[in-house]
């Protein structure tokens, strides 16, 4: 165990499944599972782009990712976590993602490398992402 890595083996293993969950929705546009991942009082952090901003609460995250999906019909996410350092029923992790997708409109090929930083709960025995705050470290 690293410093970026503390806190139960259980959880981080269980949190790391979420990750891997959210990535596979993603991948299958699975609306049903990506939703699970996330509690009632959520919030992404799209800052990144200005137009997006912070989202809140799952009806509006979920109602947000649903009707951007259809606009990247060949989208490939994977995810790797850097951190998960979990603190009783609360952990912060970090994770990195790869997108491949073709660009709205131009149909060229897209690239995006990026970092989610976020919080994970602990309810009722399930870990579930509270807040996300995504930023591109390189797109091309």
């Amino acid at each position: 165990m690293t410093a970026n890595f503390t806190g139960p083996l259980e959880d981080r293993i269980a949190i790391r499944e979420v990750l891997e969950s959210y990535a596979d929705a993603v991948n299958r546009v699975d609306e049903a599972l990506w939703a699970s991942l996330w509690v009632e009082d959520c919030h992404w952090d799209l800052s990144h782009y200005p137009e997006l901003g912070i989202v809140s609460g799952k009806d509006a995250v979920v109602a947000l990712w649903a009707g951007a999906m259809p606009h990247y019909p060949k989208l490939s996410f994977m995810v790797m976590p850097g951190m998960i350092r979990v603190d009783g029923d609360r952990a912060e992790v970090r994770a990195y993602i790869s997108e491949i997708y073709e660009e709205p409109g131009t149909l060229k090929d897209k690239r995006a490398r990026a970092c989610y930083n976020d919080v994970f709960v602990k309810r009722d025995g399930q870990w579930l992402i509270q807040s996300r705050s995504f930023t591109i470290i390189h797109q091309t």
